[in-house]
């Protein structure tokens, strides 16, 4: 067996298409765009790497690829949190923990050699995409930027050695015909602390202007976190447009005060039961498949609800979450995910599990110290 590092277009090719070889069978695993995950790990189109630099391993037996692994170091990271971090992600494997041994340890040894003191993920490329290792919740496929993987992932983190750093969580909740009383009068105590506040939906002809406003909630809202990394401007206009085609107008939302933008809800339709009919590309014939399918998508993923940290306690989340559902309903969603939730953030679990949602999948992120 050998472990090379992606050095040509066709190692590119490979390690990008490998995962249908894991997944191969697997009902639960959705394919993403591959051309999506090529401009992730593009250095020269995806601002993520203006911060950050990556190196990429295949495993290899016979000239046959049997594994994969990216070893990433984010300068913003260690600059803010003051750690000496690198970190693992897009780790891929058959059942072999051979392989995930040899993949693990020379993404460790590279991270050494650059000075790091601990290793951590899987993050691809960083807390603000995909991160985690599935380790509860196999029976279902994962909503639209979420991650699956077999059950045998965390046994091999297990025995490599890697400790629990934190846990994430995702709530399924059904779209109710009628908002929860709860969230009802928490709004009307929205009203009566706030009654200047008012909620709007994006102004899609200010797209980018209202970008900005997101990342500008999101990176006040966000940064006490556990591993919080803020947008840049060009990081948020990126994500921005690539999910751009994707967005629900009605369902992505500013609450205001005094034309201050202050808090944010963004959902995107899970796009998952589109992209398990493309088999990972839109053309030549998948853009046909996905107008056919787009029509029956019936939920939604939570992707981002915030406030900034000196206007809570007003009730705003419960005056985005009672417009949320309103619209969503009259959409006719049927169920949506809120993903991903800390599982030291206390406040946002008890608030989505009052609203009716229960845990449906768990993520761990792993590190240890090198």
């Amino acid at each position: 067996m050998q472990i090379k590092a992606v050095e040509t277009k066709k190692d590119l090719k490979r390690f990008i298409s490998f995962p249908r070889q894991v997944y191969r069978g697997d009902p639960c695993w959705v394919s993403p765009l591959l051309s999506e995950v090529e401009f992730v790990l593009n250095p020269k189109k995806n601002p993520f790497w203006e911060h950050a630099q990556q190196r990429l391993f295949l495993a290899a037996r016979d000239g046959k690829i049997i594994g994969r692994i990216a070893g990433i170091i984010d300068r913003t990271h260690i600059d803010l949190h003051h750690e000496p971090v690198g970190f693992f992600g897009f780790f891929e494997a058959f059942n072999d923990y051979e392989v995930a041994e040899m993949l693990l340890s020379r993404v460790r040894e590279w991270l050494r050699e650059k000075g790091m003191k601990a290793m951590r993920g899987p993050i691809c490329p960083s807390t603000n995409e995909e991160c985690g290792i599935l380790i509860a919740g196999f029976d279902s496929p994962p909503f639209i930027m979420m991650y699956h993987n077999p059950p045998y992932y965390p046994k091999f983190m297990d025995r490599f050695g890697l400790k629990k750093a934190i846990d994430w969580q995702a709530y399924l909740a059904p779209v109710p015909a009628e908002p929860p009383k709860e969230v009802i009068t928490a709004a009307k105590f929205a009203h009566l602390k706030c009654p200047q506040a008012r909620i709007r939906q994006i102004n899609m002809k200010e797209f980018d202007e209202e970008a900005q406003k997101i990342r500008e909630v999101y990176n006040s809202a966000w940064n006490k976190n556990w591993g919080f990394v803020p947008f840049t401007p060009a990081e948020m206009q990126s994500l921005a447009n690539r999910l751009k085609p994707l967005a629900i107008p009605e369902l992505t939302l500013f609450a205001e005060i005094e034309g201050k933008t202050v808090g944010i809800l963004v959902c995107i339709p899970n796009f998952n039961l589109v992209l398990k009919h493309l088999n990972g590309r839109l053309f030549p014939f998948g853009f046909l498949k996905a107008l056919y399918y787009g029509r029956k998508i019936d939920s939604f993923r939570l992707i981002i609800m915030g406030v900034k940290e000196e206007y809570r306690k007003m009730g705003l989340e419960a005056l985005l979450y009672l417009e949320g559902l309103k619209a969503a309903h009259k959409l006719g969603y049927k169920w949506y995910e809120s993903s991903l939730i800390l599982e030291d953030n206390i406040a946002t679990r008890k608030a989505a599990e009052a609203w009716g949602g229960k845990v449906h999948k768990t993520y761990r992120i792993y590190e240890m110290k090198i």
